[in-house]
This record gives structure tokens, sequence and C-alpha cells, in this order.
């Protein structure tokens, strides 16, 4: 089944289906809630940001069936530039046939072209069928935890 599957970096005419695949994980993961428009608003920045990110799909028969997306960053622990790697979602129909192995293969040969020395990817705790994949494919739980906080609109310009 996988030789029928194409992983290539997305454009902005998939991006109507990669929100379709977003409104699947977004389903599955506890702290985050669709809202198609800012989703869109999401993708629409990667898009626009190939010098540090990158969208890739997944496609059978000229349908998206998956996707991830990666940006990078610099990591003082590595001393260099890491990826952070989010939004690993396949349609149902399409999962447990290595459409997810593929697409993070390609994603990592992504970021080591770019020269990262790391990739993290960021998973739902609860979500125990993804997490028993990527241990399978050989990720490993580290201690840190991530933690979020919404950015204040207001600042103050000399305090930066």
């Amino acid at each position: 089944m996988e030789s029928d599957i194409v992983v290539r970096k997305a454009s902005f005419r998939d991006t109507d289906a990669m929100i379709e695949l977003l409104r699947l994980l977004f389903a599955i993961e506890t702290d985050f809630v669709f809202d198609g428009d800012r989703q869109r608003l999401g993708l629409t920045l990667l898009l626009q940001t190939e010098n540090t990110s990158c969208v890739l799909v997944a496609e059978r028969a000229q349908h998206v069936v998956g996707m991830c997306t990666a940006q990078l960053l610099v990591s003082t622990a590595e001393g260099g530039i890491k990826a952070l790697i989010e939004d690993v979602v396949v349609a149902e129909s399409c999962r447990r046939q290595g459409v997810g192995r593929q697409l993070l293969m390609a994603i990592e040969q992504w970021a080591a072209r770019q020269g990262a020395k790391r990739v993290d990817l960021l998973a739902d705790r609860r979500n125990n069928r993804a997490l028993g994949f990527y241990q399978r494919l050989g990720w490993l739980e580290t201690e840190l935890v991530c933690l979020q906080k919404k950015v204040i609109a207001h600042y103050d310009k000399e305090n930066l």
C-alpha cells in the first residue's frame, strides 16, 4: 500500500484538505479547539516561511491523506538548529498503512538537510495510539513538559 503514497511539499491548493486533517487531529487533542479560520491562518504562515518551516502532505490517488509540519528553532542545548515537528495526522481510512512513517521520515530528512541536530515532536499525552506509533519508530519520551501561556497584547517598548 505504501507504494501508492506520494509525500511532497504542500502548496496553498492543499490548504482545505489540510484543514480537514487538522479537524481530525484537534478532535483527539485535549489542548486545542478546532477553528478552521485559525488553522487556515497558521497554515498560510507556515507555507509562506519556507526558509524556516516545512509542510508535507501524503497523497494517494491525488487526494491528500496525511500531513505534518516542522519549524526550525535554535537549541542552546544542542548548540545549533533543531526542528519542532507538529500536526502529524493521517486520514482514518489510511492509518496503519505506513503513511505516517513516510511523512516522518521525509520531514526528518528535511530537518537534516537544514542542519538540524535534533528533532522534537509534540503529541497529546492521552493519544496512546500515536504515542505507541512514535515509540515503534524510535522516538524517546523526555522528562520535559510543554507549558503554554497566551501572549498578552500590551507591552512596554522600553522593557523589551
